[in-house]
């Protein structure tokens, strides 16, 4: 038995730089306006306010997306949108393959997305731009970005006779 296992998360350099300068502006804002004399900020309110900025941009790092194939089918988890696995057996699939596409042209980025067109189904994917393509019998798309291009094709080879003869 064969199985293939895959997590990822937002950790892309550019998206850490790109947020830390988002931070810049308003931590610059609010530290000017509490060391404003005439200013009725308290500490408490500039320290709450200030960890509440970086709480919110921290947030995208808790997203991870989570990806398992093996005998019983295609199992994934993009957390926080799902607690637990999702799974599509074999015999749900009539097509499964590993191609390229264009994150921002066919699905409008990364994260949990509905496509810019039904024909294109919906995607989960964290960086990149290969991904597992799904097309399911009940005619439904789904794309599942992945960083293990190879490994996928592998595992993808080895339980194709299980599409196939359903």
């Amino acid at each position: 038995m064969k199985v293939f296992i895959e997590e990822q998360r937002f950790t892309q350099t550019w998206l850490l730089v790109v947020m830390g300068f988002s931070l810049l502006v308003p931590i610059y804002v609010i530290i000017n306006e509490y060391l404003n004399e005439n200013s009725e900020m308290t500490t408490n309110e500039f320290i709450g306010t200030i960890g509440g900025i970086i709480l919110v941009t921290a947030i995208i790092f808790i997203f991870k997306l989570t990806t398992r194939i093996d005998e019983k089918g295609i199992h994934y988890k993009f957390f926080p949108f799902h607690w637990s696995f999702k799974i599509i057996t074999w015999s749900e699939i009539s097509m499964a393959f590993v191609r390229n596409y264009d994150p921002i042209g066919e699905y409008g980025g990364w994260g949990f997305k509905g496509g810019w067109s039904k024909s294109k189904g919906k995607a989960l994917n964290v960086s990149g731009d290969v991904g597992i393509q799904l097309e399911l019998k009940n005619g439904k798309k789904l794309l599942i970005g992945s960083q293990k291009e190879n490994e996928a094709k592998s595992v993808l080879e080895t339980y194709k006779s299980k599409i196939h003869s359903l």
